[in-house]
């Protein structure tokens, strides 16, 4: 299983990116998607996950502002990502959990992207 993931960059305080993850290979089920993201000295954080029935999951610092979103069909998760602030500059993982629900811990099978960078200047 490969995971493909895209639309890192650079932006302004307040502006607004949008990540894109596709899934790829010989796929029998997914459970949970979602992004984590890790900063300099930081432990790995999970941001926002969404389960295969749509419920979704955030973590209190990115509510409210980013929102993800997944295509079943595809195999495909998506982070909108708006009022972005300096604080959410990381390295963001594109995250596929087969069989089990994603977790802060990041326990049990998980398939991982291989990240894309993601600067907020103020």
């Amino acid at each position: 299983v490969q995971l493909q993931a895209s639309g890192g960059g650079l932006v302004q305080a307040g502006g607004s990116l949008r990540l894109s993850c596709a899934a790829s290979g010989s796929i029998f089920s997914i459970n949970d998607m979602g992004w984590y993201r890790q900063a300099p000295g930081k432990q790995r954080e999970l941001v926002a996950a969404i389960t295969s029935g749509g419920s979704t999951n955030y973590a209190d610092s990115v509510k409210g502002r980013f929102t993800i979103s997944r295509d079943n069909a595809k195999n495909t998760v998506t982070l909108q990502m708006n009022s972005l602030k300096p604080e959410d500059t990381a390295v963001y993982y594109c995250a596929v959990a087969p069989t089990r629900r994603l977790t802060p811990q990041a326990m049990g099978v998980i398939w991982w992207g291989q990240g894309t960078l993601v600067t907020v200047s103020s």
